[in-house]
């Protein structure tokens, strides 16, 4: 995900663990608790098991005045088990009701955990419902490198970004990126106030002093990557030529847009380079939050808490393919997302007169060997404190990618590019399926070289 403004090869599928089971009389495993988490590298009690979710539907009041939210969100799911019991994410905020296919169930609150005793039990396979009614003050979460996520007021509102684990600090969910559904999202706030979201703007109406924005995104998005961003907001609405829909929403403190100018240019010259365009929207929400201090690229609206500089827009612009529409399955795999979305930002830079990508690899190959920054790999950073490093995950990852366009050429390279993000389009992935893919298209055996990029805990000498 994030760009911050100012600056063993793992080839085995990932373990999941979905379940708990019980023995029914005779001793018959029959049904089971979802497990409280799914095993991620470094989150493993983030998200759940036991379902898959297919659709959120959420409706929220928000008051800037009192920072209070209510909320009432729809959960549409399927039963991937025998479920006596699931659990969702969620944090802090007093739940008023509870209920599953419309019955009222039993639940407990357990640290992040909300854990749910559906009656009757859910069935394999079966669709089901829950339904959470709630209310509170949001808690501003505190991530592992120290930064503001979820629901954080403003002087005008709220800036809402969620990664790693912002998302259930405001709304019940299964907050784990391998767990991707469409969305529907309402916001009713004071008249005169914004709520932007993801996806397309439905509608927008104004009753008795309040105003309830709609927003539908029909492609499946990953918890961490919804926003409701509220606040004073100026709008601007265009059409790009292939019909796709620009919205741009600015806090009136930034009257100078023009930094946004060359958004169409950056679509048409990002789709040659990495394919079709995976939303049928494009564009962004400028807040006026210096002291969140990052941008995010939440799906089809990248979010700024300042005005960003035109490579900060390329680097979450280039998000859109990869990290949104191809999205890692373990956050272990972050690379994916940050080395993808560097290299785009310097890809553009290059497209624009500045430094080539072979000059700027050049002189990140001229940093000596014994320096501490070639003691972290980019792949599986260890640990969720090194998650956003921004030499090993961002600034490495990125010259493996440029390696990479090196050994085996442009037309292959891009062809590369193209085909990870259509054939993995809305979906989940991992290092080895990129491995896989590239050996595919190359016809070689990059197992040495992507060994020696992100896995070693040494700079790369030969490759």
């Amino acid at each position: 995900m994030r760009s911050r403004i100012g600056s063993f090869l793992a080839a085995t599928a990932i373990a999941v663990p979905l379940l708990s089971a019980f023995a029914a009389p005779g001793g018959e495993a029959r049904y089971a608790f979802g497990s409280a988490g799914v095993g991620d590298s470094l989150f493993p009690n983030a998200g759940n098991g036991g379902y898959d979710v297919d659709h959120y539907d959420l409706d929220l009041a928000y008051d800037p005045a009192s920072d209070r939210l209510h909320g009432v969100v729809e959960i549409h799911a399927t039963a991937t088990a025998d479920l006596s019991r699931f659990d969702l994410d969620f944090r802090g905020l007093q739940i008023s009701r509870l209920l599953v296919n419309g019955l009222p169930s039993d639940y407990r609150r357990d640290g992040q955990e909300l854990v749910i005793t559906p009656r009757p039990k859910l069935k394999a396979g079966k669709s089901f419902v829950v339904l959470v009614e709630y209310a509170g003050v949001p808690e501003v979460i505190i991530n592992d490198v120290g930064g503001m996520n979820g629901w954080i007021p403003t002087d005008d509102g709220a800036f809402v970004a969620n990664e790693p684990q912002g998302a259930p600090g405001w709304f019940p969910s299964n907050d784990t990126p391998r767990d991707k559904a469409t969305i529907d999202i309402a916001v009713t706030v004071p008249d005169g106030l914004v709520a932007m979201s993801n996806g397309t703007l439905a509608s927008h109406v104004s009753a008795g002093g309040f105003t309830t924005w709609r927003w539908h995104e029909p492609e499946p998005i990953a918890t961490y990557l919804v926003t409701a961003t509220v606040g004073v907001f100026d709008l601007s609405e265009t059409t790009l030529a292939d019909g796709t829909l620009v919205m741009l929403a600015f806090d009136p403190a930034h009257t100078d847009h023009a930094v946004f100018d060359r958004l169409p240019e950056m679509m048409e010259f990002m789709t040659d380079r990495f394919g079709a365009y995976p939303f049928g929207s494009v564009g962004a929400i400028v807040d006026n939050a210096p002291d969140i201090g990052y941008a995010l690229e939440t799906q089809t609206k990248p979010l700024f808490s300042i005005l960003p500089r035109e490579s900060v827009i390329a680097h979450e612009l280039t998000h859109q393919w990869f990290g949104d529409s191809v999205t890692p399955a373990d956050w272990a795999d972050i690379w994916l997302n940050e080395g993808f979305a560097t290299f785009g930002d310097f890809l553009w830079r290059e497209h624009t007169g500045g430094p080539t990508l072979a000059q700027s690899f050049q002189q990140f190959m001229a940093v000596p060997a014994a320096a501490p920054f070639w003691s972290q790999p980019p792949a599986n950073p260890g640990s969720p404190a090194r998650m956003f490093d921004n030499f090993a995950v961002y600034l490495r990852g990125a010259a493996t990618l440029q390696a990479l366009r090196a050994k085996v050429g442009d037309d292959v390279f891009f062809g590369i590019l193209r085909d990870w993000a259509a054939e993995h389009r809305w979906g989940n992935v991992t290092t080895a399926d990129f491995i896989a893919l590239a050996e595919r298209d190359t016809g070689l055996d990059l197992g040495p070289f992507f060994d020696v990029w992100l896995y070693q805990p040494t700079k790369p000498v030969t490759w």
